[in-house]
């Protein structure tokens, strides 16, 4: 698929010890993809980095944002960067490794029968390193929690891995994306769903960071606690997406 547009993008905040090597990796395991940054002004000088690396190398791009602004936000000005240019796939990822660059063709090749490649921690199994077990247990409750609220057929709604062909994002408002945490993650895929398109997910290795830190906070938890039932009471609480033609 060399002729195919690519583009991956990575939200970065305070990720200055994993910038270049995730560049690194996705580059090696597909090489005529894109990678566009976008940071936070981090204050510890991944912002600084991140341009060294887009001057030296062409497939590098970075978006600069003014203050710590959320994950949701991030992606979607991301995404709006990606609709400008001509990119036919654009994917979700994170800076930190816990996402395998290795895993990027083949989602690639599940996007050639779906419209939305979603990576799963837990389709047939658990595929998890370095978490706690505390850890483990509160994100499959949140994943059958918003499996049982919104009905959406997805063993990992939470996950951040994710690999759109670019009309699923042409047909989704982002005005009508509310959610800035990890629910963003919930949404996007419920708003694919609505609109019919076809979801697909592929299991992955889920490896915990190896440098940094956690974003995770207790406003970014209660966001995805209420979003989910915004989005079901959003489908009138029907558990299932509307019929062909209705407004979502």
């Amino acid at each position: 698929m060399s002729d195919t547009k690519v583009l991956i993008i990575i939200p970065t905040y305070d990720e200055h010890d994993n910038v270049r090597p995730i560049a690194q990796a996705v580059h090696r395991h597909l090489p005529d993809a894109h990678i566009l940054f976008i940071d936070d002004n981090s204050p510890d000088g991944t912002g600084a980095i991140l341009d060294e690396m887009h001057t030296a190398q062409p497939f590098v791009h970075v978006m600069h944002r003014s203050g710590k602004g959320g994950l949701g936000r991030a992606y979607i000005a991301g995404f709006k960067w990606a609709l400008e240019r001509d990119y036919a796939y654009i994917f979700e990822m994170d800076a930190d490794f816990s996402h395998n660059p290795a895993e990027l063709p083949r989602f690639l090749e599940a996007a050639q029968q779906a419209d939305l490649v979603l990576g799963s921690r837990y389709c047939d199994g658990i595929r998890i390193t370095n978490w706690p077990l505390s850890r483990l247990i509160l994100s499959k409750a949140a994943a059958t929690y918003v499996r049982i609220i919104t009905g959406m057929p997805v063993t990992d709604p939470t996950g951040g891995f994710k690999c759109f062909r670019r009309e699923v994002l042409e047909a989704i408002p982002f005005e009508r994306i509310i959610s800035n945490g990890y629910s963003f993650q919930v949404e996007m895929t419920h708003a694919a769903w609505m609109r019919r398109f076809r979801i697909q997910e592929v299991p992955i290795t889920f490896e915990d960071r190896f440098a940094g830190y956690s974003k995770m906070s207790g406003t970014i938890f209660k966001e995805a606690l209420w979003i989910v039932w915004k989005l079901a009471l959003r489908n009138h609480f029907h558990r299932y997406p509307p019929r062909p033609g209705a407004t979502t």
